[in-house]
């Protein structure tokens, strides 16, 4: 019974994570991502380093005064009945404190038949995770490096089963404001699982991200480009689609290229307008696009875009992923700016 609730619960996250890294560990919805800007700019921006109080889920470092009393609402529908929403909240003590945040990220799997080994129906099930986050960053005096740390407790719920969790991400980020560039290093779910589904300790999702954006400086443009996985180099594998076979019958997997393989490390995205009150958003996750192409058939899996509208202390995002013809994601997302 536990291998078909990990199997119904994996089926959503791997494919939300881009398949084959997805399958390896448990609390897999840690990376997800977070808000519509992250999504439509291909998903772990890390860079990030404005009154955005979303970017701290996948860089603490970026926690600063700007986002003060800022409070962040994001939700979304992925594959039919699952769910899945985040909040997020940061307030300035002092001056010399900086700044403190305190997130959630929640996903519900909704609910699903349960039958037994003989294929006999059983009790309906359902099944969701959550994780509280707390974090603060510090810009180490007279330099433009800014450190953080965040501090999340994980709780799973699959059935009958549960297990409870903690984990560290930590950050950092310099800022050249001379060429208004962001040099970003984040690793993230450092921790382990408190207690167990079943007996047997499974490993968090550990990972390691690296970034740079600039805003060029005649052109309303800011580019985002994101390394992600880079605690494993080779993440690409062979679809068996993709297989050839021979006047005999006999089958060649594909072969990943070195370039092919590198590349799937890779997201890019852009900003249109990054500062005024309506952004434009465009972004391509290489991996995404690769592992979820349908063989000599365009649908342009790995695009994603979006928009952010701001109206005085309010400010609404969406983003629109393309993963599958069908599957795809929309994300909806509101800051309330409680300090003006």
């Amino acid at each position: 019974m536990l291998k078909k609730l990990y199997l119904y619960s994996f089926l959503f996250v791997c494919a939300v994570s881009y398949s084959q890294i997805g399958g390896k560990y448990t609390y897999q919805f840690l990376n997800l991502v977070t808000s519509p800007r992250q999504a439509a700019l291909g998903g772990k921006v890390i860079t990030i380093y404005d009154e955005d109080v979303n970017q701290v889920h996948f860089n603490p470092a970026t926690i600063n005064a700007e986002m003060d009393n800022h409070l962040a609402l994001n939700y979304g529908s992925y594959f039919n009945e699952v769910t899945y929403g985040t909040a997020s909240y940061a307030y300035t003590y002092d001056r010399h404190l900086q700044t403190f945040q305190a997130g959630i990220n929640y996903v519900n799997y909704g609910n699903f038949e349960g039958f037994d080994e003989n294929g006999q129906p059983t009790a309906a099930f359902t099944g969701s995770e959550i994780a509280l986050s707390f974090g603060y960053a510090y810009n180490i005096p007279y330099t433009n490096i800014h450190i953080g740390a965040s501090a999340k407790l994980i709780s799973s719920n699959l059935d009958i089963y549960n297990s409870f969790g903690g984990a560290l991400d930590i950050g950092a980020l310099f800022i050249d404001e001379k060429n208004d560039v962001n040099w970003a290093l984040a690793i993230r779910n450092i921790g382990t699982q408190f207690s167990t589904y079943n007996g047997t300790n499974e490993k968090l999702p550990l990972e390691i991200i690296a970034g740079v954006s600039q805003e060029l400086e005649n052109v309303p443009i800011r580019w985002h480009l994101t390394l992600e996985n880079l605690q494993q180099w080779n993440i690409a594998f062979s679809n068996p689609a993709r297989a050839t076979s021979s006047f005999n019958g006999e089958s060649t997997e594909e072969k990943v290229s070195f370039v092919n393989n590198a590349l799937r490390h890779v997201i890019m995205g852009v900003e249109l307008f990054p500062k005024r009150a309506l952004n434009l958003r465009l972004g391509y996750n290489f991996r995404r696009a690769e592992e979820l192409r349908i063989v000599e058939q365009r649908n342009f899996s790995g695009i994603s875009l979006g928009f952010g509208l701001k109206l005085n202390k309010l400010k609404f995002n969406y983003s629109y992923s393309r993963y599958t013809l069908a599957g795809n994601t929309s994300l909806f997302g509101l800051t309330i700016n409680f300090q003006e």
